[in-house]
């Protein structure tokens, strides 16, 4: 990682984070508030590792939060009518890969562009989970499911942080060091070229889109049993941070570049600055009005720093 290098910027940014906060609050350096830190993000710094491959490719996938509440409304509703929770898991899960599956034939095969066809995903796959909870809270999981999602696994340490830990280091090495990786870079950078020098540029984004939503998917059960229950509006909103943390690093809008490196320090950056907010009683208003400053900064900040860098 150079040093003047967006990257390098990021770095120095999250140890200032840290330093702050560090000063403000005295429990921010407690084990538990750091791996609180995670736990209560996790489902969308998960999901931002793998939004990271799908904007580099060019594409946008803004469905992610409504199939990561549909999942979540498909565990809390078969568990309530009785369906044993191993199976309502793996019905969850199935979530994702239909999700991903409608995206990505009308992307990839249909042509309709990803902006518009993940827009209106969003909407309907919302419309389902309202369907299925209607206006209640759905939750008495068994014990085992919460525990999972609450309590240290190997450790002190839950089990979705090391899931994230295992995803971070897997889709670093996915994108940075396969032909698959140099596949999602060169159709982003400018997807006919690729088309014309015989990448299967159907495939690669359909398979971008199926990560996605089965990251999300994924995502819903980890929120159920981290929460305990569902509601029909679970992971509204969270399209925003999951955006912002993948701009941040450095991941251009316009595809075709972009490190998983730098998506990790953004990340670490978001949520540092949302703990510390949080631990100096900062409102939840607020700090939503800050992710959407750095939104702006995420998309702005790269070529700026790379101008003032080359000038």
């Amino acid at each position: 990682m150079k040093l003047k290098s967006w990257e390098g910027m990021l770095a120095f940014l999250f140890l200032l984070t840290l330093v702050a906060n560090a000063m403000l609050a005295p429990e921010f350096l407690t084990l538990q508030n750091q791996i609180n830190l995670f736990q209560l993000s996790i489902e969308k710094i998960i999901i931002a590792l793998v939004m990271a491959l799908v904007i580099i490719n060019a594409e946008i996938d803004l469905s992610v939060s409504s199939v990561l509440g549909l999942a979540a409304c498909v565990f809390g509703y078969l568990v309530h009518i009785g369906v044993a929770a191993p199976l309502a898991i793996l019905a969850a899960l199935a979530v994702g890969p239909v999700a991903g599956l409608i995206n990505a034939v009308l992307i990839a095969r249909v042509g309709i562009p990803s902006l518009v066809v993940t827009l209106a995903m969003l909407i309907g796959f919302r419309g389902v989970a309202r369907i299925l909870v209607k206006d209640q809270s759905m939750g008495d999981f068994p014990q085992w499911v919460t525990d999972l999602g609450q309590k240290g696994f190997l450790g002190p340490i839950p089990l979705s942080l090391w899931l994230f830990v295992i995803f971070a280091v897997g889709l670093g090495v996915l994108l940075h060091r396969t032909g698959f990786g140099r596949q999602v870079v060169v159709i982003g950078t400018n997807a006919e070229v690729a088309r014309f020098s015989g990448l299967d540029v159907a495939r690669v984004k359909t398979t971008l889109f199926l990560m996605a939503s089965s990251m999300a998917a994924l995502g819903g059960v980890l929120y159920a049993a981290r929460l305990g229950s569902v509601r029909g509006d679970a992971g509204v909103g969270f399209e925003l941070d999951i955006i912002t943390m993948v701009l941040l690093g450095g991941v251009s809008i316009f595809g075709g570049k972009g490190s998983m490196a730098g998506v990790i320090l953004s990340i670490l950056i978001i949520l540092n600055l949302r703990n510390g907010m949080a631990l100096t009683n900062i409102t939840g208003h607020i700090q939503t009005g800050v992710i959407g400053i750095l939104l702006i900064v995420s998309v702005l900040g790269p070529n700026l720093w790379e101008r003032l860098r080359r000038g």
